[in-house]
């Protein structure tokens, strides 16, 4: 079974911090777009069973009540397994009643809200358009209508201020939905921010924050799973997870991945193009090399880090022959528990000068 990723780029307004790849809301191309997307998808899908489908953005939610549906009637064309985690990326502000009753109609089943933050002067600062009361609104009508599957996504590091933090924290649990998202604010090139010239806080701060949020949630039953993600038991992204195990998934729409066959393949980010039905823009070839450093470096963003076994059976060698894994357990750095091997816990927030080593 394969993941299925599905991109659009559309959005209402631009936040300050994005780079994914996304464009004002254009009522005038999405008619195209859409016809675009299910053509690449009749035309590269190879009727495998989908156990994950998830759509993301941009903001899918920004799409008309009828453009939604002609959306979600393309999503139609996979076979999906019965236990199939459907997930779309909503915006408070732009996510109705109406759609919300679409959603379920057509099997979604998971829903994942771009918040950010809960406090005003924050929102505005992330060139967002939404408010508190929006937020809980949307989640109590999709509670309403039986879809309770819902993560949050939250930000830290915006500013120094870690109370900020605490009341975000403090209105997230208030929801009682079983999965957070929470990234570390990086400033990529050609944002709002990158522009503006927008320094990081301080490191020792940003680390106080990281570490309040892992012990308020792991207080309140959340497990955290993955480096910026924690979940209520059974409760994990299956969708993210095909990722970090480094498995395949067909990605359709602007700029999307694919991972196929040992094959990377990289859509167009060019619009232009993509209205002309000129889909790909780079294919890659990975050896077993390329294959096992990825597995490697993906992997470890998960808390329980690498099974040993899985790892053997797909390249026919034991991890823990590695040198480099041998030089890193001595240090303390790597650990072994229950068949895994994973980043040990006190060096997980500088887990990046640990896969440095892989590279």
């Amino acid at each position: 079974m394969k993941a299925v990723y599905i991109h659009i780029p559309f959005c209402n307004n631009i936040c300050s911090y994005c780079d994914f790849c996304k464009m004002y809301y254009n009522p005038n191309i999405i008619s195209n777009y859409l016809y675009n997307l299910e053509k690449e998808i009749k035309t590269r899908y190879q009727n495998e069973i989908i156990s994950s489908l998830y759509i993301g953005g941009g903001t899918p939610s920004s799409l008309s009540y009828a453009e939604l549906e002609r959306l979600l009637n393309i999503t139609k064309i996979f076979k999906v397994s019965n236990d199939l985690e459907f997930t779309i990326e909503v915006n408070p502000e732009s996510l109705s009643l109406d759609k919300i009753k679409l959603l379920k109609e057509y099997g979604v089943n998971r829903v994942s809200i771009g918040v950010q933050s809960f406090n005003d002067k924050i929102i505005k600062e992330l060139n967002r358009d939404h408010n508190k009361d929006m937020v809980f609104k949307v989640v109590n009508m999709l509670k309403e209508n039986n879809i309770t599957n819902i993560n949050i996504d939250l930000m830290y590091g915006i500013n120094s201020d870690i109370n900020i933090i605490k009341e975000d924290l403090d209105n997230y649990l208030k929801l009682d939905i079983p999965h957070l998202s929470y990234y570390s604010l990086i400033i990529e090139d050609n944002t709002i921010f990158s522009i503006n010239k927008r320094e990081y806080i301080d490191e020792d701060i940003d680390y106080n924050m990281y570490k309040y949020i892992n012990d308020t949630l792991k207080k309140h039953g959340y497990i955290h799973y993955e480096t910026s993600n924690y979940a209520k038991p059974h409760y994990e992204s299956k969708h993210n997870l095909v990722y970090w195990n480094n498995e395949e998934y067909y990605g359709f729409g602007l700029s999307a991945v694919s991972y196929l066959n040992n094959y990377r393949l990289t859509n167009t980010k060019n619009i232009s193009k993509y209205l002309k039905g000129i889909y790909l823009d780079n294919s890659v070839y990975e050896d077993v090399d390329i294959q096992k450093q990825n597995t490697i470096i993906l992997g470890f963003r998960k808390l329980e880090g690498i099974n040993l076994t899985n790892y053997q059976n797909r390249y026919h060698e034991n991890l823990l022959d590695n040198k480099i894994v041998i030089s890193l357990i001595k240090e303390g750095k790597l650990e072994v528990s229950n068949n895994y091997l994973r980043i040990s816990d006190k060096y997980f927030y500088i887990s990046n000068e640990i896969l440095i080593n892989f590279i």
